[in-house]
């Protein structure tokens, strides 16, 4: 490959409660530019399942859009999913956060035995049968072990648990990993790393952010 890799990157909404965890996010996007690599960020246009008040964690009674939050973090550069074409792209980021789990599927709710949204679900089965280097951040790699269990994907979510334990019933392989560490499947080009799901400041969320797409880029251009 001659050409440095282009990324997508799929936003939940903003902030960790009830949409795509802005740390996460934004590192995953500065670590994309720094590698000399270009992204455009994309959403769902689609309402939040929960609008959540990140100062005390409670419920707000309100409607928020997914599309309409993550420009937040895109700075209003971002393009509804449904504009999304696999072949405009050589990998594709799914940052964590609980919109990973409320607004992309309802797996907060339902587990290994969770529907995800069409629209995410065909854009991961999209790129995985073009073969584009999937990676996903803290949570989100569960969405995506879900939507590739037929393919017996290897991924991480840090540590191992029950959740762990009914996701690996599907037929898909954890691995427990260090919080800056990346699960790399090459026979599936998926990249997944712990965030924070183990992360307890910035400094390895970046790290480790830095090191998935590092991964993905070698993966890319092999």
């Amino acid at each position: 490959m001659n050409k440095n890799p282009h990324f997508a990157v799929i936003l939940s909404g903003c902030g960790r409660a009830d949409g795509s965890e802005i740390h996460e996010a934004v590192f995953a996007l500065l670590c994309i530019e720094n590698m000399g690599c270009t992204y455009q960020c994309f959403a769902p246009n689609i309402e939040q399942a929960a609008v959540i008040n990140h100062l005390n964690n409670r419920p707000m009674n309100e409607n928020r859009n997914v599309l309409v939050e993550a420009a937040r973090i895109a700075r209003g550069n971002i393009l509804d999913l449904k504009e999304f074409k696999a072949q405009d792209f050589d990998g594709i980021v799914f940052p964590g956060g609980l919109g990973a789990v409320t607004n992309w599927c309802d797996f907060a709710a339902k587990g290994a035995d969770c529907d995800i949204n069409r629209g995410i679900y065909n854009v991961i089965r999209e790129c995985y049968d073009k073969k584009l280097v999937i990676g996903a951040m803290c949570i989100a790699p569960a969405m995506v072990a879900v939507a590739l269990a037929d393919k017996k994907i290897h991924f991480t979510l840090g540590a191992g648990g029950t959740t762990v334990e009914k996701l690996e019933k599907l037929g898909v392989v954890h691995e427990e990993v260090g919080v800056t560490d990346v699960c790399i499947d090459r026979e599936n080009r998926v990249c997944t790393t712990p965030a924070y799901m183990l992360a307890t400041n910035m400094t390895d969320v970046c790290q480790g952010a830095q090191n998935l797409i590092g991964a993905m880029c070698q993966l890319i251009q092999a």
